[in-house]
Formats: structure tokens, sequence, C-alpha cells
């Protein structure tokens, strides 16, 4: 690692863990009861946007009327049964536990704390990290940086000290912005 690094920040679906066909499966079970049309190839480019916002989008979009908060809560409970499918991705998960004790660490996700936690539990990673910020705890969600501005000032590590793992575009575009050492972890897996 760099010696100007001090600081590691991971997001979480699709970086540290595989759980993005776990929750392809709770979105089409969701928008299918309510008669919402979202194709996995749209979900899978939309990786990284809170559930809420996403709802809206296609509420908007296609002119059906949904209470978006409702909804997202709804599509959060639908993928919880879903959670034993999930893994952890391997390449990340070793540069957390080679790292672990050594700097700090955070997750910033664009998840809910209440299906984030018990995720992290459930793969065994909740121990390796100082920090977990999710979207609930910033007003603006990727590509703007405060989530992970947010993780850098939780572990006291200035923001070009850190270096942040992503795989979605908004999320990298979020990391550059925070002025952060960037890592797409889709070149890795």
């Amino acid at each position: 690692m760099s010696d100007n690094i001090e600081g590691l920040i991971f997001d979480c679906d699709g970086t540290l863990v595989d759980s993005m066909p776990a929750h392809w499966l709770a979105w089409k079970e969701v928008t299918e009861r309510h008669g919402l049309d979202f194709p996995e190839e749209r979900f899978y480019a939309l990786g990284g946007v809170p559930s809420w916002q996403i709802i809206k989008m296609l509420s908007d979009e296609q002119g059906v009327p949904v209470d978006v908060m409702a909804l997202s809560h709804e599509k959060e409970e639908a993928y919880l049964p879903y959670m034993d499918q999930v893994q952890p991705l391997l390449p990340v998960v070793s540069i957390v536990s080679d790292w672990h004790g050594r700097v700090p660490m955070s997750v910033a996700t664009g998840g809910i704390r209440s299906v984030i936690e018990p995720l992290l539990d459930h793969v065994g990673l909740s121990k390796y990290f100082d920090a977990i910020v999710t979207s609930e705890d910033v007003s603006n969600q990727k590509p703007a940086p405060d989530i992970f501005l947010e993780a850098a000032r939780r572990i006291r590590i200035s923001p070009a000290k850190c270096r942040a793992y992503e795989d979605t575009d908004l999320g990298m575009q979020a990391i550059i912005a925070a002025g952060m050492d960037a890592v797409d972890v889709r070149k890795m897996l």
C-alpha cells in the first residue's frame, strides 16, 4: 500500500459481497407486484442508487403512482429472505483481512443500516470495520462524494489519505469527487 494511504473505505453490495443477484430477486418480486417495469439490465446499471430514488424514478417515468417510501421499505423487506444466498467477494475480502488492525476501515454504502448490518454479520465481515456509513447518514447520494467523505470523517482520516473500493460508475465518480484514491473492483473480480 502506498505510504500516503492511511485508511480504507469499501462499498458493500457488489464490492464486499456478491449480493446483487439477491437484490435483483427482491426488486423483481416487488416491481411486478406493483405493476412497475424494471428490466434486469437497468437494475444493474443503477447499482449504488438508493431504493427510494429508483422507485421514484420508475413511478415518475411510468406514471404509476406509488408510496415511494413504503415501497422502498417493502423492497428491503423482500430482500431479507434472499440474504442467505449472499457470499463474500474473496478478492476484496482478502484486502480487508490483510489490512485489518493496520489501518482504520469503513463501509460506505447506498444500502440502509437495517439491511447492511445483518448482511455484514451474515458473511462475517462486521468485525473488520470501524464505521459503517449508509444512505441514511448523508443527504446527497452517490455520485455525490458525501458518503465517502462521511466514512473518512468517522475513521478520522483525511480523504486525501483514503483509498476507496467500488463496483459501480456512480460510486467511482463519488470517490474521485471526494479526492480519494479509487479502486474499481470490477477489474479484480
